[in-house]
């Protein structure tokens, strides 16, 4: 049987979105044996990375260890477990669930690469594929296998897994059944309507997202009614509104056991206080208190780094203080330090980068990213880290309807909006190609926009659709003249071993 879901759209359109079939996992079903002591334990590391330790096989999810996310915007919450590498490093599958930075971290990948680059990796199949930025980023990775949705992927005859797309952003996300004789572990990680929606029901264990905040909006978004007493009330909702979908999602899929986990981010940095304060998140605490007064029966689990759950004992009585062990007394749980300067360093090497000399550059750049027929305008401004405009910076118009580039807003009807952009972060994302996620979700921008309304099309381009390989700058910068370099928009010291960007 097959199943079509119709989705409502950010901007109000409907798409159609193919289940097939419906409850895949129903496929070639077993029944559930006992399992022993220790045969399978869960063991959370941090945000979204879990391992399951099944029968002799280890299978890791989503490995962010080291490193910001987001650019700079997003850092680890919790302070992984010492052997935490070790483990990622003796995995028998690793499964990223998408490509966003908190579940595909390259610093971490750059490290496993090193120790075991041929360790097998699973992800869906996804339209903007997972690793498309692995040539790129000179992560060696060779053993990635790309997986179709709602097939068991048997590893072998008591291990099997399946991944399922996300009904709302079937491009990108998705989550995954991991079945080990006959017993189902459901991760739905990001997925705003995991498989649009249809889940298997009685799982013995799952595991969801639960924090919120992880959006620029509304955040970074500024005039009009966007005070800061304004977006304080509507984080306050939202998070509200997301803690009662989360809990009525668990009580109607009713697992034997709920651990919430992939929302322990902190936006660390000094310069993003602002957002750290105000974009106050959901806690575990609160979700579990709330299913354990809506639904008692579900046990419920909110470990720390190094928490193990006994899944074959906390099956057998949910009430055994053996089913779960906490990581050691001595044991840091929080991060208290991370190594900013190394990565904003990294990302403002970008700065003096010798195509930012030519103003073509901007051309260049909006060419390649491929968007226009659309009435929009947008204002471009490099700032610094408090979101001053630079004086060496660049402030520039794009126009949309024909991809122009005007000196100033036309006369015609249009829609308009201004972006702020930390000019580190902005031109490494220029310079890479990369996706604008690194801009919006990390927090490095702040936006107005005439009038106030969400432009779905010029988003979702910047933000999934820009192209697979990086802008050509080699060939941009052979078609430069010596005397085409633009001495008053940009900083004029001597480009550095960056200066012409081509190595990572």
């Amino acid at each position: 049987m097959w199943h079509t879901d119709v989705e409502i759209m950010d901007d109000g359109g409907l798409q159609l979105v193919e289940l097939n079939p419906i409850d895949p996992w129903l496929a070639d079903p077993r029944e559930p044996l006992e399992l022993q002591k220790g045969e399978v334990k869960v063991t959370y590391l941090t945000h979204a990375c879990m391992e399951l330790q099944l029968g002799q096989r280890r299978f890791m999810f989503d490995p962010w260890l080291k490193g910001p996310a987001f650019a700079r915007g997003w850092w680890l919450f919790h302070e992984p477990p010492a052997d935490s590498l070790d483990r990622l490093c003796a995995a028998d599958l690793i499964y990223i669930s998408h490509m966003h930075s908190d579940h595909l971290s390259y610093p971490t990948l750059k490290d496993l690469s090193k120790r075991r680059p041929d360790v097998p990796i699973y992800v869906g199949d996804t339209l903007r594929p997972v690793f498309w930025y692995l040539e790129q980023s000179q992560v060696k990775l060779t053993n990635i296998n790309v997986v179709p949705f709602g097939v068991w992927q048997d590893i072998d005859e008591h291990l099997r897994f399946m991944i399922l797309m996300d009904g709302v952003h079937p491009e990108m996300d998705t989550c995954i059944i991991v079945e080990y004789k006959g017993h189902m572990i459901l991760n739905t990680v990001d997925c705003t309507r995991p498989n649009g929606g249809r889940l298997p029901e009685n799982v013995d264990l799952m595991l969801s997202d639960f924090a919120g905040g992880a959006s620029g909006f509304p955040m970074t978004f500024s005039g009009g009614k966007y005070s800061d007493s304004w977006k304080e009330e509507f984080i306050k909702n939202e998070r509200k509104k997301l803690l009662n979908y989360k809990s009525q999602l668990v009580k109607s899929l009713q697992p034997r056991i709920y651990c919430p986990f992939a929302g322990y981010f902190v936006e660390a940095h000094p310069s993003d206080r602002y957002i750290k304060d105000t974009n106050i998140k959901n806690s575990a605490e609160d979700l579990n208190a709330l299913i354990n007064k809506i639904a008692p029966e579900i046990k419920t689990w909110t470990p720390k780094p190094g928490s193990v759950l006994d899944l074959g004992l906390a099956l057998r009585d949910p009430t055994n203080s053996e089913a779960i062990t906490s990581p050691p007394g001595s044991a840091k749980i929080y991060k208290d330090s991370w190594d900013f300067d190394l990565y904003v360093d990294e990302l403002n090497s970008a700065i003096s980068c010798e195509i930012f000399k030519h103003q073509s550059w901007i051309q260049f750049y909006y060419t390649w990213a491929g968007f226009q027929n659309y009435n929009l305008v947008i204002r471009m401004i490099e700032t610094d880290d408090n979101f001053e405009p630079l004086t060496d910076g660049y402030d520039y118009f794009v126009d949309f309807v024909d991809l122009s580039f005007p000196t100033k807003r036309p006369d015609r009807e249009h829609s308009y909006i201004e972006i702020k952009n930390r000019i580190g972060v902005m031109r490494y994302v220029v310079l890479h190609g990369h996706l604008w996620d690194d801009l919006y979700i990390g927090f490095q921008n702040r936006i107005s926009r005439d009038p106030d309304i969400y432009h779905h099309k010029f988003w979702n381009h910047f933000q999934i659709e820009l192209p697979v390989r990086r802008p050509d700058w080699d060939q941009f910068l052979q078609q430069q003249q010596p005397t085409s370099v633009q001495e008053t928009d940009t900083p004029t010291e001597e480009p550095d071993i960056w200066s012409y960007c081509l190595v990572l």
